[in-house]
């Protein structure tokens, strides 16, 4: 897999141009932290500059998907439809930072921006289904291990998120709205882990094996986002939450490694056309 990245840092710009960002990022987030900044201008420049990675994704991804037929080809709208997640993603971090920041909302939660932020679990759902799709991949023809290791792992972690922050839900004090993102999330996320799942175990002979190392990068991306989903929600429920802080850096890397997969799947196209 480095080998893999070497070469797509060498061959992709936008590739090349997502790193250097990421690692810059990085290193500042990491001076926030160890001087133990939990507000103030950098904290929210930080914040701020989250949104370049799905705007910068979500508009390649739309680029790509137009070179593979756009939405006429399965191909094309699976590009096009996890492309349109990193762009809801987008707007949904507008919409976030809008309401801290114009609003004055500390942890505006449920918001206008969570109902994007789903939507986007639902784009890279239908996203993970069509790549599926364009390499064969037949659920009900997939071997037990094969089925059970995809559903069984997803499974482990939306236990775990249940027993963590879902087992002593009071249903009593929240809204429809917050019901339904809070429970959602964690069911959306998992249906889109586990397709992807299926995908990797197929993708040794699909394109020449090309899709394999792109799909463990959209695997990677969609756990991270799992994972920062389920840190935010457990900060906010114990007021741990905060603008620049540890759960920001994990969104980071969930919006970066989503940039990287959509990059490297449709640079498939390239390569297809040079052999």
């Amino acid at each position: 897999m480095r080998q893999y990245f070497l070469e797509q840092f060498k061959e992709s710009k936008g590739f090349m141009v997502a790193t250097i960002l990421f690692i810059a990022l990085s290193l500042w987030w990491l001076s926030i932290y160890l001087r133990f900044l939990t507000e103030g201008i950098e904290n929210d420049l930080f914040t701020n500059l989250l949104i370049l990675f799905p705007l910068f994704g979500g508009i390649a991804g739309l680029y790509y998907a137009k070179l593979w037929g756009g939405l006429k080809s399965k191909f094309g709208m699976a590009i096009f439809s996890l492309s349109s997640g990193l762009l809801a993603q987008f707007i949904g971090t507008l919409l976030y930072n809008y309401y801290i920041y114009i609003l004055g909302i500390e942890v505006p939660y449920p918001s206008i921006g969570d109902v994007f932020f789903y939507v986007s679990v639902l784009l890279y759902i239908l996203g993970a289904y069509q790549l599926a799709k364009v390499l064969g991949v037949q659920f009900s023809s997939q071997s037990f291990i094969n089925k059970f290791v995809a559903i069984l792992i997803p499974f482990v972690a939306l236990l775990g998120s249940y027993l963590i922050l879902l087992r002593e839900y009071d249903f009593t004090d929240s809204t429809p709205l917050l019901i339904f993102l809070d429970f959602g999330w964690q069911i959306g996320q998992v249906i889109y882990i586990s397709i992807a799942l299926f995908t990797l175990f197929i993708s040794n002979n699909s394109l020449g094996g090309l899709m394999r190392k792109p799909i463990i990068l959209l695997i990677a991306a969609l756990t991270v986002q799992f994972i920062s989903d389920f840190q935010f929600s457990y900060q906010v429920n114990n007021e741990t939450w905060y603008v620049g802080g540890f759960n920001d850096y994990v969104f980071m890397l969930s919006l970066y490694l989503m940039t990287l997969a959509i990059f490297s799947i449709g640079n498939i196209y390239y390569k297809i056309q040079k052999s």
